[in-house]
């Protein structure tokens, strides 16, 4: 399996096609694409923590990953966004999984299990929204990048 850099348009036309539960995004910071015998079988998408208490400059959050089924495709790009995010100057990376999810690829990637959090709605009387995710409970994954002191 190779990695490669990967459009956003094709990024998420991947996403719509196949992701169960999340829809494409409209922004990030940097994608890659798995490529298995000349084929693409997941992709991978990186982009400023969602949430705003964690978006500190230092951190940056997978906001999809998303394969045909293919072994071992999303430990593979886990770990290699994780690399290129390290080598990009970033502390750490986060993402968030159902509740439901195991964490298999996350933790064959050298990921912990930060925490669970809670389900809720993004609307708000305030401001509202249409949720387009699931508002389940899920569990938040780590991956700490820099050691204190590393420059």
């Amino acid at each position: 399996m190779k990695a490669r850099p990967i459009e956003l348009k094709e990024a998420n036309a991947y996403v719509a096609k196949l992701h169960r539960h999340h829809p494409p995004v409209y922004r990030d910071k940097f994608r890659l694409a798995a490529i298995d015998d000349n084929k693409i079988v997941g992709v991978i998408q990186a982009a400023r923590p969602v949430s705003r208490g964690l978006d500190d400059g230092k951190t940056i959050e997978v906001v999809r990953c998303c394969t045909d089924g293919t072994y071992n495709a999303c430990s593979f790009l886990y770990s290699r966004i994780a690399r290129i995010a390290k080598q990009m100057g970033y502390d750490r990376i986060i993402t968030y999984i159902l509740d439901s999810e195991t964490g298999s690829s996350l933790k064959a990637s050298g990921w912990q299990l930060d925490g669970h959090v809670k389900g809720r709605s993004w609307d708000t009387p305030t401001r509202r929204r249409v949720d387009k995710a699931p508002t389940c409970d899920k569990q938040r994954w780590i991956k700490q990048l820099q050691e204190v002191g590393d420059e």
